[in-house]
C-alpha cells in the first residue's frame, strides 16, 4: 500500500524546486519538473528509511511497533 505525500513545487527561473509539505527537510532542486518529482520520492524514501532506522536503535533492545492512522 503506498502511502501519499504532498509535494509543494514551482519553478524559480531555470530551476524547479520543492518540498515534501509532511516531512520536513525533504526538498530538493532540478532543471526538469519531472526530474524534480523523481528526486523528492527518492529523497523522500531515504528519509523515511533513515527516520525508521534512527528510531529504532534509540529505542534500544525492546520495543514494540504500533501503527497509527491519521484522518485526513
Amino acid at each position: 500500500m503506498a502511502i501519499e505525500y504532498t509535494a509543494v513545487i514551482k519553478q524559480e527561473g531555470d530551476w524547479w524546486i520543492g518540498w515534501i509539505e509532511e516531512v520536513p527537510g525533504v526538498n530538493c532542486q532540478e532543471r526538469t519538473r519531472q526530474e524534480l518529482l523523481e528526486s523528492l520520492r527518492v529523497t523522500l524514501k531515504e528519509a523515511i528509511e533513515f527516520n525508521r532506522q534512527e528510531a529504532i536503535a534509540s529505542a534500544g533492545r525492546e520495543y514494540s511497533e504500533e501503527k497509527i492512522a491519521v484522518p485526513a
